[in-house]
């Protein structure tokens, strides 16, 4: 009883998965991925073995395709299962068993937008699915797969979504090396488990993850000039940070507002001093 979208970037750096349902805390149960593998949802009675057999599957080399012929074959539950895959070369693929509650299907695509795999069930109709496609296909090039991929639910929910209701959505981004702090590889994995807008709340979090852990152009990174210099000295001592050493005082600061991800031991954040001056204001 969920409605999901599959996704890897146009350039293939990226994979994730949206989901949003009228079901508690479905970003538990739906989404899986892993950089080097693929992306799968598994949905109406799922398959949670799926996640993880079923990326050892796409790891051993074997096509999105494939990988839902041979997982279903012997499911005794296979025409009450649905899911979708994209493997890391691109290739996408959707099932929904016969006994999936109406509305029920999908829709895969592979091209310069990026490939993608919708698919929903117990939906107000096959609109939902396909105005998730013409946003996936409407927002390439998008920077963020995250965004894109919500972008898509927001448009899902739009169009009518899931009947009962609204609960809980997710979603989750993985590319190689580009998780927190370089040592991992999840990008974004964030979840709202039981609200009234639940992909308002993942497009809120969203803004936060940006805040926190986005990337700012190395063009638009600020020298430490004399005047930038006294202002930050002025500002971290009425945060309570007057050691005398700024770099260290910017950097403890910054770590106790949760902006490590934006040090630069060079220059200076924009992102960093519009927070600063505004947690400062009046000083």
């Amino acid at each position: 009883m969920t409605f999901s979208i599959v996704g890897r970037s146009p350039d293939g750096s990226a994979l994730g998965v949206a989901v949003a349902s009228k079901f508690l805390a479905a970003g538990a149960y739906v989404p899986a991925a892993a950089a080097g593998a693929g992306a799968i949802a598994t949905q109406a009675h799922v398959n949670l073995d799926l996640k993880t057999r079923g990326l050892q599957m796409l790891r051993a080399g074997i096509g999105a395709a494939d990988l839902l012929d041979r997982f279903f074959e012997d499911d005794p539950h296979r025409e009450e299962r649905q899911a979708g895959v994209v493997d890391e070369r691109g290739t996408a693929a959707t099932f929904t068993g016969g006994r999936a509650q109406p509305w029920a299907g999908g829709s895969t695509g592979e091209g310069p937008e990026g490939s993608f795999a919708a698919q929903g069930n117990l939906l107000a109709g096959p609109e939902v699915v396909e105005e998730m496609v013409r946003t996936w296909l409407r927002t390439a090039p998008e920077p963020s797969l995250a965004r894109r991929l919500v972008a898509c639910l927001a448009a899902g929910q739009e169009a009518g979504g899931d009947p009962r209701g609204k609960q809980a959505a997710a979603v989750l981004v993985v590319s190689a090396g580009a998780g927190y702090g370089g040592l991992g590889d999840v990008v974004v994995d964030l979840r709202s488990d039981d609200a009234p807008e639940p992909i308002g709340e993942l497009e809120r979090m969203l803004d936060l993850h940006d805040l926190y852990f986005g990337t700012t152009p190395e063009e638009e990174l600020l020298p430490y000039d004399p005047a930038l210099v006294g202002e930050l000295e002025r500002r971290l001592a009425t945060a309570g940070y007057r050691t005398g050493d700024l770099r260290r005082d910017l950097y403890d600061w910054m770590g106790r507002e949760n902006f490590e991800e934006r040090w630069h031991a060079e220059r200076l954040d924009p992102v960093v001093l519009q927070h600063l001056r505004a947690t400062t204001a009046g000083n």
